[in-house]
């Protein structure tokens, strides 16, 4: 046997951080990787070297970042940091100067050769070693869909663009494709995300791709028509309320795509919205959720908003309280402003006192949770389809409706759920309700078997979306 064929393969460890954007680029690098023949460790010790994909958007997420970089080199000592905080690698560099290269976000053929410098490939890569969709960090039967890069809006509170630049989307047809080869392989829902995918051809003047013979415009519409021709779930995270928006949701009403919509609103109060670089007409925003419900009663509106921003009153908190009973959104979540460095809100006059963001933080939350108790109440006796996540050891399966994202909304508890497996697709029968969550039985009565009971933990919603 000769010594390529008994040499061990590479093997690289990987910590992935941030948002389901960075995932997807760590899911890319990976799927590199695996095509040139390295293995993938599940610990640091057992790593040729470790990919750190790093985030920079919050100091929270920075301090993360760092701590996780200083981890690495701990318990390895040979580390490659990607990402966006490797938009600062003097910092990086400063507190780790052992660290073997940094590189900036969606940076993948630098991070390979990186990884190459530490631990070459091995001579012979066995390309069949990677699954047709590639390696993934999601369970199988969910995935997110990257359809762009970076972002052309310059909001005060942001850093994003100085990170990932301006606003550079992929070609319909490969992102069509890649849904495709998704959905062929398990895929049950697609979650597609980017910093503002309501933009999405802008850059491109909406260039059309050849997609299964026909000719598909590169624009938010063409995408949604097409991702909606798959059977899959297809669910819009990040998309700003631009007026073209409306043209998605008849698709919503017909059952191509799925009726949610992830719309980073992020305040309401005018003087707010100017300040952080916002549009600001929130009084037409209402009018069009009321439109976009007469088409598609059933859509579900997610955002997120920010509270405690550099001048923020209580009369402005207040109106952002109005709005939002007034607005009625399904999913809500928030965060306190924190002020990043590099973004241009630090220069702003009049900010907020820490423990008074805290306190509005708490009452928005409280807001928000009584609107979506009160919404969950109607579903009570009715039925719905539902997608499962996992099936717990009491038999309690954990699923999600067409208006809940993995990670930041509600679940469906189905008990009995000892029948059902992870991917499965079923109907059930709404029983009760939680502040955020809801309990159900399978329609299908030879699907109740019986289970234990473990009610779940409290919790309160997580961001996802903070541009």
């Amino acid at each position: 046997m000769s010594d390529t064929e008994t040499k061990r393969a590479p093997t690289v460890g990987f910590v992935s951080l941030g948002c389901p954007k960075a995932l997807v680029d760590s899911e890319r690098i990976l799927t590199r990787l695996r095509g040139e023949g390295y293995e993938i460790s599940p610990t640091y010790e057992g790593a040729d070297t470790v990919v750190v994909n790093t985030c920079g958007f919050l100091d929270s997420a920075r301090d993360e970042s760092l701590d996780a970089i200083g981890e690495a080199l701990a318990k390895n000592g040979k580390v490659v940091v990607t990402g966006c905080l490797g938009a600062e690698a003097d910092l990086i560099r400063k507190r780790f100067p052992q660290v073997s290269a940094i590189t900036g976000a969606h940076r993948y053929d630098e991070v390979l050769d990186a990884v190459h410098q530490v631990a070459p490939p091995p001579p012979d890569p066995f390309r069949d070693l990677v699954p047709p969709q590639g390696v993934k960090l999601t369970p199988k039967h969910y995935a997110y869909l990257k359809i762009s890069e970076g972002c052309d809006h310059r909001c005060s509170f942001c850093i994003i663009p100085q990170m990932r630049g301006d606003l550079a989307s992929r070609p319909v047809g490969e992102v069509l494709r890649e849904a495709e080869v998704l959905v062929e392989n398990g895929v049950k829902e697609l979650l597609v995300v980017s910093q503002d995918t309501s933009a999405y051809g802008l850059d491109t003047r909406y260039a059309p791709g050849v997609w299964r013979g026909r000719e598909w415009k590169g624009s938010f519409e063409g995408l949604a028509q097409g991702l909606g021709e798959l059977g899959a779930w297809v669910r819009l995270h990040y998309v700003y309320p631009y007026p073209h928006v409306d043209s998605v949701i008849p698709l919503m009403a017909e059952g191509k795509i799925l009726p949610y919509l992830d719309i980073p609103f992020q305040h309401a109060a005018p003087s707010v919205l100017k300040a952080m670089k916002r549009p600001g007409n929130q009084a037409k925003t209402l009018e069009r959720i009321a439109k976009w419900r007469s088409i598609c009663p059933e859509i579900v509106l997610r955002s997120t908003f920010v509270v405690g921003f550099p001048g923020e009153t209580e009369e402005d908190f207040q109106f952002l309280l109005d709005w939002l009973q007034e607005a009625q959104l399904d999913r809500v979540g928030a965060f306190a402003y924190e002020n990043v460095e590099g973004a241009a809100a630090r220069d702003l006059p009049d900010h907020v006192p820490e423990e008074v963001k805290q306190e509005r933080r708490e009452r928005f939350m409280a807001a928000a949770q009584k609107i979506s108790r009160a919404k969950l109440l109607t579903k009570v006796g009715g039925t719905m389809e539902v997608l499962v996540d996992e099936v717990r050891r009491n038999g309690v399966a954990v699923a999600r409706s067409k208006g809940d994202a993995p990670e930041i909304d509600g679940h469906v508890f189905v008990r009995p759920g000892t029948m059902l497996t992870a991917g499965d697709l079923v109907q059930v029968r709404v029983t009760r309700t939680e502040a955020y969550d809801l309990w159900a039985e399978p329609v299908d009565r030879a699907l109740r078997k019986p289970a234990a009971t473990l009610a779940p933990r409290g919790r309160m919603h997580r961001v996802i979306s903070r541009i």
